[in-house]
């Protein structure tokens, strides 16, 4: 046989013209079953942002109403009573109160559930990681009138001791005295929306910790690293773009907290410069206490109080997409 002959015979087949190519990508592209599976996530996205447009416009047309209204400072009043004439309310205890409590219960929360996170993926033996994590799934699909309840009988009564000695300690800071009021002020609901949040920070953050590539973990063992020093550098830089949007989802429960603050909270319109004392408000509670009882004008002053939640929580969640696409490149997500 011709040495030519084989070689012709063993040749590979000739490449498509690109317009062949082109024509038969296209094809695949426009097939019937993707056109519907465009559509349904087009129309997805777009009836999203139609929905938040129509609860920001319905929000703003409302609270315009209510504060051309207000013979007060929106932004600065220490008041709400818009049975008046002329109505006097403003935001600025609700807005220092939500801010407040929710700043105690991502500090409690935070370490905590990414401590928990890491202790059931990397040191719990699995036969006790399936049950904890089982018991954090649970704690999560508890309703939050349940932990207003149990933070009420429970966890008022048995903060008499922890807010004693914090005032003997650190009491001089202002920021701890106490007056042996009822324990129900701010700390008491930071501390209550700690436990609230914390299985939503574990459950997302162990899942983020779960992904990182078990190479990485490996070669940093190899390396003679530590247990802890192979979380410190291979771990945390990878789940770290995760664990703030798990933030961000619990303080976006905390700033929304309605029944289990306004059970645990006795509010009244000033600032207390200490955490201990009762006083304060959040706009949740504020609305959850207020609105069966307000008139239609206040109503709208209820809900003028919502639109500055709800740009609150719309710049918190901008703020977490910014941190995030600042630290991309360092959570591994691209390795």
């Amino acid at each position: 046989m011709d040495i030519s002959t084989q070689t012709t015979d063993a040749s590979p087949p000739a490449p498509q013209p690109k317009a062949a190519q082109h024509k038969s990508k296209s094809h695949a592209a426009t097939r019937a079953g993707d056109r519907i599976f465009l559509g349904l996530s087009r129309g997805s996205g777009i009836l999203l942002l139609a929905i938040m447009a129509a609860i920001a416009v319905f929000l703003a047309y409302r609270a315009s109403l209510a504060i051309s209204k207000d013979h007060g400072n929106f932004l600065t009043t220490f008041e709400w009573n818009t049975n008046l004439i002329p109505p006097t309310f403003g935001i600025a205890v609700l807005a220092f109160g939500t801010i407040v409590s929710s700043i105690i219960a991502m500090a409690l929360a935070v370490p905590v559930a990414v401590a928990i996170a890491l202790f059931i993926t990397h040191y719990a033996p699995r036969r006790m990681a399936g049950p904890v994590a089982y018991v954090i799934d649970l704690l999560a699909a508890v309703p939050s009138i349940v932990y207003g309840l149990w933070g009420a009988l429970i966890l008022v009564p048995h903060m008499n001791g922890l807010y004693g000695w914090l005032n003997d300690f650190f009491g001089w800071t202002g920021l701890f005295s106490w007056d042996q009021g009822a324990p129900r002020s701010m700390l008491t609901v930071g501390i209550l929306l700690a436990i609230m949040i914390l299985p939503i920070i574990t459950n997302v953050s162990r899942e983020v910790f779960r992904q990182v590539p078990r190479m990485h973990e490996e070669a940093a063992l190899a390396l003679g690293a530590t247990r802890w020093e192979v979380i410190r550098m291979a771990v945390l830089p990878f789940g770290r773009s995760g664990v703030i949007s798990a933030s961000m989802l619990g303080l976006g429960r905390a700033l929304g907290e309605t029944m289990a603050v306004a059970t645990v909270l006795s509010p009244s319109f000033d600032i207390q410069a200490s955490l201990l004392n009762p006083g304060g408000g959040t706009f949740a509670q504020n609305i959850a206490s207020k609105f069966s009882e307000a008139n239609e004008f206040g109503r709208d002053a209820l809900i003028a109080s919502g639109l500055v939640l709800f740009v609150i929580t719309l710049l918190v969640n901008g703020a977490a997409r910014l941190i995030i696409a600042r630290r991309a490149e360092y959570s591994g997500a691209n390795a």
